[in-house]
């Protein structure tokens, strides 16, 4: 939990939930961590479908592999969630909040040049640049933020309020009259730490989105084989027309079928074979469909003999 939560590379801020998740499963070393996906959705208050998508992406990012998939096997077939090892070698030294004043400095550095673009804006503010953006310390000021009151105006820390910059100007008691339009000011710069800011939504390409939705439905499959041919077959379907969440929800339907009919396990088609013989558009038929009238009876003119025969077979 420490190594996810402070010492793992920085990441997009949605997949710092699911990886605290994952890690909070694991050995000491980082391995064999397997909660299921609608734990870790409950952990992360995110839905299933996005959870998937964070454990693709955490795995494009290296930050979590594929680990011995065994440690599930005492688990029902169909509901084994997929075992992970933590990267635990990849840590930042002294943490992504650091520990001196340089670290940071540049990590609001990094996070003002990233809302511009990139491209660094000269500052008006005469603040000396090596403060660390969050409390001005010099020692030349007094940090409760009554320093340099203007005299007959109340500080603003007597009012109750938040504290003002000691270059900040004190803000008039009343608006003055005929002051015409308040002059154009720049947007609100926003959060002052590269990890408190709003990141945008990982857009995945159509290839990282197929794999989510993949691995999304074989996980709900029972029976786990052939892998690398269902993922073959499932593209083939996805490129046919057939809609990723149609396999699923037929899938689900599959599921309830086999569950019903207490299908065993070696008589459920491999995944491939499933999606090669478009298995999903089949029309099932329950136990509760099935012919449920009365006995069947032997002609009455048959012998007792013959009854007995026919009625044994």
């Amino acid at each position: 939990m420490d190594w996810a939560l402070e010492y793992a590379p920085p990441m997009p801020s949605q997949l710092v939930a699911t990886l605290s998740g994952l890690a909070r499963h694991a050995d000491k070393k980082g391995r064999g961590t397997y909660p299921s996906v609608a734990r870790l959705a409950a952990y992360a208050c995110k839905s299933e479908r996005s959870v998937q998508r964070d454990l693709v992406e955490l795995r494009k990012l290296g930050l979590i592999r594929y680990g011995d998939q065994s440690k599930a096997n005492h688990l029902p077939e169909g509901k084994r969630p997929e075992v992970y090892d933590l990267a635990l070698e990849l840590a930042v030294p002294d943490g992504r909040a650091g520990r001196d004043e340089v670290t940071r400095a540049s990590r609001v550095t990094l996070a003002s040049s990233r809302r511009r673009g990139g491209k660094k804006k000269p500052s008006s503010d005469p603040v000396e640049s090596g403060l660390t953006g969050d409390v001005d310390v010099r020692g030349d000021v007094d940090v409760t933020g009554d320093a340099d009151v203007v005299e007959g105006v109340t500080s603003t820390s007597q009012e109750g309020r938040r504290p003002r910059h000691p270059n900040q100007l004190p803000e008039p008691k009343e608006e003055p009259k005929d002051s015409g339009p308040p002059p154009a000011s720049e947007p609100d710069p926003g959060p002052q730490s590269l990890f408190d800011e709003q990141d945008a939504p990982i857009q995945l390409t159509a290839k990282q989105q197929q794999d989510a939705d993949f691995d999304a439905w074989y996980a709900l499959y029972p029976r786990k084989e052939n892998r690398g041919k269902a993922r073959l077959a499932f593209a083939a379907a996805v490129k046919k027309g057939v809609k990723p969440d149609y396999l699923i929800t037929a899938l689900h339907k599959h599921r309830d079928h086999w569950v019903a009919c207490k299908t065993e396990t070696k008589f459920i088609p491999h995944p491939t074979t499933w999606l090669n013989g478009e298995r999903y558009d089949d029309e099932l038929t329950t136990p509760a469909n099935r012919w449920n009238g009365p006995a069947p009876t032997a002609p009455s003119s048959m012998t007792d003999e013959e009854k007995k025969r026919a009625l044994r077979f």
